[in-house]
């Protein structure tokens, strides 16, 4: 059995068994500062503390009793924690950072031999305590938020439990995040050289899966994570278990599905606003208009009423990104009758933006497209009709095949990088690399992410190293024309049939047929038949057959 002590702070910026674990907060600040500042305070948000130090030390015993209601060990887990000063300035600011003090490897009921554990994860395996009479996560918060000015221009941290945080910094999913890091959620891999702990892998790294190679990090060699690292969007984590999870968790990617118009392509990308409702599964049919509103740049929707007002009512309102708040075009939208707001990027990016501001009394979803997207549309205008709808078989935050992405940004975020899902992910998920208000106490898919490190005994995901699942992707982009690519995982090499039917049952096209290997496939269909020839629109199924696998899924090609 070997052990290292490590220093690791990771810093954030910004249902399996019954409760089965103790975790402890050992308080470890000194007099009159951190947990025992006795400035006095009142009771908030089921909170009965009294000080700031009680208050403080009350919830992050609250927090450790979330995780101790959700995790499994029969071997108590301590947290020394203190509050200290750290970086902080009027428009950001460390929350806090969290880590193992030790980890183990080789100890009897490690699932992977030469592999590193944190030290919770490990007791939990071992049955009782590796490192006796030590402190298992080592948790430090930054003291500075409070009654200070110059931090976060006056914000303060919120000890209420109940949420209701209001302009102010909740601190609960806070430390339900950095406690997730402490108890499993992270990598020692310097991400900088690829560099691995002593020489050999972490827990973590034998589920982080490059889809652009289709290596997991515990196969590569050190240069090859250093370029992995940066693989912004390909990285994904494949464990059973947070992929089975993902479809409950995250929500389908928000897209627009041209109906008609001319020059455009059958489908667009959208970005999400955090106001206004989300777009579900059968989404909102209109025509496009271009708003005027009169004044300046007239097609900013800044100021209102919109002069096309009577054009606008019933339809999609489509409008610049300008000057104004986005929740004041959306506003001016609304009282003209839009049943939706397109926002035209200005920026020339390759994604649609996310759309920020707060405005609970908008009854109308709000989406972005981009510069490039936006010039076709206005090009196609009068004659443009749309249908904006989640796609669910496209969530926000995974890969095709459904398996949740980490956040892996070029260049490289030390303490952010790749021990993080990815900022991608819709909605809002506690293990992102910034906490936002969404957040509260809801773990989501950490707890399966834990699920698949070994934390639950018997496993509810696959058993280590074995290959995943034989599976059928969703095809992308779908509606589509002229092309789609169709997604596939193969569990074990074998004979493989792809082929592709119309509505009537009818074969159309054999993709593949043949030999292929294990490993995940991409798989490409221009819209044509077996002779070359182009196909109609309409409904088509394309069916896997491989290893006594079946399975058909549908799509649709539009013209």
């Amino acid at each position: 059995m070997k052990r290292i002590l490590i220093s690791l702070l990771l810093v954030a910026f910004a249902a399996t068994t019954a409760p089965a674990a103790t975790l402890i907060v050992i308080n470890s600040d000194g007099a009159g500062e951190g947990f025992n500042d006795t400035t006095p305070a009142t009771p908030v948000g089921g909170n009965t503390g009294t000080t700031v130090g009680q208050q403080r030390l009350n919830l992050f015993q609250h927090a450790a009793d979330i995780w101790g209601g959700l995790i499994d060990s029969d071997v108590t887990i301590r947290v020394t924690a203190t509050f200290d000063p750290l970086s902080c300035d009027a428009s950001g600011a460390v929350l806090g950072a969290a880590g193992p003090v030790t980890v183990y490897r080789d100890f009897t009921g490690a699932e992977w031999p030469g592999t590193w554990y944190h030290v919770a994860l490990a007791n939990k395996r071992y049955g009782s305590d590796l490192a006796a009479g030590n402190d298992d996560i080592r948790a430090q918060f930054n003291s500075s938020i409070d009654n200070n000015n110059n931090c976060l221009s006056g914000t303060n941290w919120y000890y209420g439990f109940d949420g209701n945080e209001g302009t102010d910094v909740e601190l609960l999913p806070v430390l339900l995040h950095e406690f997730g890091h402490g108890l499993g959620f992270s990598t020692f891999v310097d991400e900088a050289d690829g560099t691995e702990l002593a020489g050999y892998p972490d827990t973590f790294e034998r589920h982080i899966l490059d889809t652009t190679t289709g290596i997991h990090w515990h196969d590569m060699n050190d240069s090859q994570r250093m370029t992995s690292a940066i693989n912004t969007g390909n990285l994904v984590w494949d464990g059973s278990a947070v992929t089975g999870a993902a479809p409950y968790v995250l929500g389908g990617k928000p897209t627009l599905q041209v109906n008609s118009g001319t020059g455009l392509p059958a489908t667009m990308d959208l970005g999400s606003a955090s106001f206004g409702p989300a777009l579900d599964a059968v989404g909102i049919t209109g025509d496009v208009v271009l708003v005027d509103d009169g004044t300046g740049v007239v097609t900013d929707g800044c100021s209102g009423p919109f002069v096309n007002a009577a054009a606008i009512a019933g339809n999609i309102a489509l409008i610049d990104r300008g000057t104004c708040a986005f929740t004041d075009k959306a506003q001016n939208a609304e009282a003209a009758g839009a049943i939706a707001v397109i926002i035209v990027d200005n920026s020339g990016g390759a994604t649609p933006p996310g759309l920020g501001g707060t405005d609970p009394g908008l009854t109308i979803p709000t989406v972005s497209v981009t510069t490039a997207d936006g010039a076709l549309i206005k090009a196609a205008l009068p004659g443009v009709n749309v249908t904006l709808f989640a796609d669910t078989a496209i969530l926000q935050g995974a890969d095709s095949l459904g398996r949740v992405k980490l956040y892996a940004p070029n260049p490289i975020e030390p303490g952010s990088s790749i021990s993080h899902w990815d900022i991608t992910a819709f909605p809002d998920v506690l293990m992102e690399p910034a906490i936002n208000s969404a957040l509260s106490t809801d773990v989501d898919l950490t707890l399966q992410h834990f699920d698949d490190i070994g934390w639950f005994d018997p496993r509810v995901s696959a058993t280590p190293d074995v290959p995943a699942p034989t599976a059928l992707g969703p095809n992308y982009p779908n509606p589509f024309n002229p092309a789609t690519t169709i997604a596939f995982r193969l569990a074990q090499p074998g004979q493989v049939d792809l082929r592709v039917f119309n509505a009537a049952g009818r074969l159309v096209r054999t993709l593949v047929s043949g030999q292929m290997t294990d490993g995940d496939h991409l798989v490409s269909w221009q819209g044509r038949d077996d002779g070359g020839r182009q196909v109609a629109s309409g409904v088509y199924f394309y069916r896997l057959q491989a290893n006594g696998y079946d399975e058909s899924r549908r799509m649709v090609l539009m013209k």
